[in-house]
């Protein structure tokens, strides 16, 4: 397997990101929680606070508001720095590293795809040398909530909408990762993330 970038923060959702009512979503980031570790499991993830305790992702089975879905795979979620970028070019320096509630952040130069990253990813410990693999299912698809959010514009609609969800969608809003039945594992800042090239169809 190969290294594509490093783990730069890992972090949780507390609570959901969109708020409001069926006639007036909103996009409020506030709830998202950054750590130096992530714990993971079948289950989905924790955040392990300085005093050891753990906090429950909103995406987690466990966590008395779940919005786990077993069947969308989405208990947890992989993004990038260089999307990011892209993204601030396009939007505004808002759109900070991780903003978007993906788990975890790799810092990294170039843009993936799902292709690129194949059909299985993996973090590895670089102290240890402890591998974690997960499957990648798909992207994680935009929501009009983020879109108006992203453009500071809590109206929009019509074209600028679609293209904006346009441009979000494909893998530049993240990936949703497929977590097995597996024991506790920890993903830190500072874990390489690999990709095999075996299975990926992008390059370097």
């Amino acid at each position: 397997m190969r290294e594509i970038g490093r783990v730069q923060f890992v972090q949780i959702q507390r609570s959901s990101l969109k708020l409001g009512n069926a006639s007036h979503e909103y996009y409020d980031p506030a709830a998202l929680l950054r750590s130096d570790h992530l714990a993971v499991s079948a289950a989905g993830a924790f955040a392990v606070m300085p005093d050891e305790s753990y906090i429950v992702d909103i995406h987690n089975a466990m966590h008395p508001h779940t919005r786990h879905n077993r069947d969308s795979d989405n208990g947890l979620s992989v993004g990038f720095t260089s999307h990011y970028q892209a993204m601030r070019e396009r939007f505004g320096a808002h759109l900070t590293d991780g903003i978007a509630g993906e788990n975890i952040i790799i810092e990294t130069a170039r843009r993936f795809s799902l292709a690129d990253l194949g059909d299985q990813i993996a973090f590895q410990n670089p102290v240890s040398g402890q591998v974690i693999r997960l499957n990648v299912p798909k992207v994680a698809a935009p929501c009009t909530p983020f879109s108006q959010f992203c453009m500071c514009q809590p109206d929009l609609g019509g074209q600028p909408l679609k293209e904006t969800l346009q441009f979000l969608h494909n893998g530049m809003r993240g990936f949703l990762v497929a977590l097995p039945d597996m024991p506790y594992a920890t993903i830190n800042a500072g874990d390489r993330m690999l990709i095999n090239d075996e299975f990926a169809e992008g390059g370097a």
